[in-house]
């Protein structure tokens, strides 16, 4: 890249210089001439001046350029990253350097085998500047990889050395090698975000590696010929839970085929394509075909049919009246359907009070003033805010459904997929899908439209007509099921989602909007307890935001 040729030469001095500084540093184990260690704290200097240089070139690149492509500026940024862990692993040849004043003689260390991690580390600082300037994965894998065997050493000289703990008389010199290895340790790591880094500069996506090879195995797993260099990967999003979702896309196609690869833990992966197959029994039309399933110890992945469309959330955002009003009438259209052909007369407790329990330790780390304590004036007292919720909890026990429907499970607005060229709604994100209270994803529908950050007075207009618009239809499905408690219910899943979708929310006024919420529709239900649930009357304004 002759573009980056200064970037080039300095990467490649910078990578000598602490292969160097790794080789000296193995020298000094072996015998410590404190010449030596001048030597290497004198190149610790050298190579933070190199990372310094570096920092330098790669942000006035960025920013002193205005025609720089995108795969340019991903180039940079992986220069950027790499040079600061090279910086690292000099940095931790210092600090074992400096550990061996704690050593009584430097024959203790002998006893242990430290020369393969630094045959892992040389081996794989090679690899980086061909890794880095020909966009060699293989490279690139073969560095991430060396961090799983440093590891791999590790574990065996940190299980030699507790074992010795117990009768060996030298406890500090044990420690002090421990703490050596320790550095070692976090060499490897160091080499892995350079991996990683490479794989970025290719990608454009910053991939863990074991989100590459997940990739790598599901195109692998489907025949698929595309060389993994040529795959197009944007990335959609990253959900709170972990999950790494991207659009594939195979440059050969002319009309923009894609597919959707999702990756994360085994568990929510597996339960996510186990609740597609039960959809696609029910209605094959509503959610995205599974193309294929892979494990690979605690993770998984899974290539997925990829849904033309937008999400409602950003049709609600285009402000298009028109276009909403059509997406509203599909989705009810499409709920009815669903609810009315899975209805069961199982009876279901959606646990509302449970799930907002799990989650108020979130809450409160982002918004401790919304605990309250008990108050008392005399012979009147307000309760806690634990009092609140043990009260809601019981009276939850008695305010289950008296029928189930498959429900979505977390039916939040970014969720719902509309196709207007096929007239069509599809599901997406799965894995909480099962029989429950369809009450649930009333309430999760209601405040996820709610809690958008949107003050625009038009944009807020349409979100409150859509509320009001999904209530009423909601409400008419409960009474003409016989749904007695639907009311009731909806104010403690919105109590529930209000309360607990604050700590996704820094702007305090409007956090605080919802907290009160929830309290206002705490104090009703807690007055309303000795009364009949059926005469419960939900005050359809609470969902409703406006401050015009």
């Amino acid at each position: 890249m002759p573009y980056f040729h200064d970037l080039e030469e300095k990467i490649r001095f910078m990578v000598l210089e602490v292969s160097r500084q790794l080789e000296d540093t193995l020298k000094i184990l072996h015998d410590p001439l404190p010449a030596r260690v001048d030597k290497v704290k004198l190149r610790d200097d050298r190579i933070d001046n190199y990372k310094s240089i570096l920092e330098n070139l790669c942000f006035s690149r960025i920013h002193g350029q205005s025609n720089l492509t995108k795969e340019k500026v991903d180039f940079i940024r992986a220069v950027n990253i790499i040079s600061t862990n090279l910086e690292r692993i000099s940095d931790f040849s210092v600090n074992i350097v400096a550990q061996l004043d704690y050593l009584s003689r430097i024959e203790f260390l002998h006893a242990y085998n430290y020369p393969p991690f630094f045959e892992q580390i040389s081996s794989a600082l090679e690899q980086v500047v061909p890794g880095l300037f020909n966009k060699d994965l293989n490279r690139a894998l073969n560095i991430c990889r060396a961090e799983f065997m440093v590891d791999k050493l590790y574990k065996r000289s940190f299980d030699q050395i507790i074992e010795e703990m117990d009768s060996a008389a030298g406890k500090r010199d044990l420690i002090t090698c421990l703490f050596i290895f320790r550095y070692l340790e976090r060499m490897g790591d160091s080499l892995l975000n350079i991996g990683e880094a490479i794989i970025f500069s290719v990608f454009g996506e910053k991939l863990k590696v074991h989100q590459y090879q997940a990739l790598v195995e599901s195109l692998d797993s489907i025949n698929n010929n595309i060389a993994i260099h040529d795959v197009g990967f944007e990335s959609i999003w990253e959900t709170r839970s972990g999950c790494r979702i991207g659009k594939i896309m195979d440059p050969s196609e002319r009309s923009g085929r894609a597919v959707l690869f999702k990756e994360g833990k085994s568990r929510k992966i597996f339960r996510e394509k186990e609740n597609i197959e039960a959809w696609r029994k029910i209605f094959p039309s509503l959610v995205p075909r599974i193309y294929s399933y892979n494990q690979s110890g605690d993770n998984a992945s899974m290539l997925l049919e990829f849904l033309q469309g937008c999400s409602l959330q950003e049709t609600v955002l285009s402000q298009h009246r028109e276009t909403l009003e059509n997406t509203l009438f599909l989705l009810k259209e499409t709920l009815s359907l669903v609810w009315s052909k899975t209805v069961k007369n199982t009876p279901v407790n959606a646990g509302f009070i449970s799930q907002l329990i799990q989650r108020i330790d979130d809450v409160l780390m982002i918004h401790p003033e919304f605990n309250f304590s008990e108050v008392r004036i005399g012979s009147l007292a307000t309760p806690s805010l634990d009092h609140v919720i043990k009260i809601l909890s019981e009276l939850e026990n008695s305010l289950g459904a008296s029928f189930s429907v498959f429900i979505h499970g977390d039916l939040n607005t970014n969720n719902i997929i509309y196709n207007q060229k096929e007239q069509q709604i599809y599901f997406v994100d799965l894995h909480r899908s099962c029989y429950g209270d369809y009450v649930q994803d009333v309430s999760v529908f209601l405040v996820s439209n709610y809690r958008k950050p949107v003050f625009d007075a038009g944009m807020r207009q349409a979100i409150n007509h859509l509320n009001q618009e999904f209530f009423s239809f909601t409400r008419q499905f409960a009474a003409e099921n016989g749904d007695l408690t639907y009311d009731a219910r909806l104010a403690l899943g919105l109590i529930r989602s209000f309360f607990t979708s604050t700590r996704f929310e820094l702007n305090r006024d409007f956090a605080l909007s919802m907290y009160q919420r929830a309290l206002y529709l705490a104090e009703k239900l807690i007055s309303h307890r000795n009364l009949p649930w059926k005469d419960f009357s939900m005050p359809a304004d609470v969902f409703k935001y406006s401050r015009f």
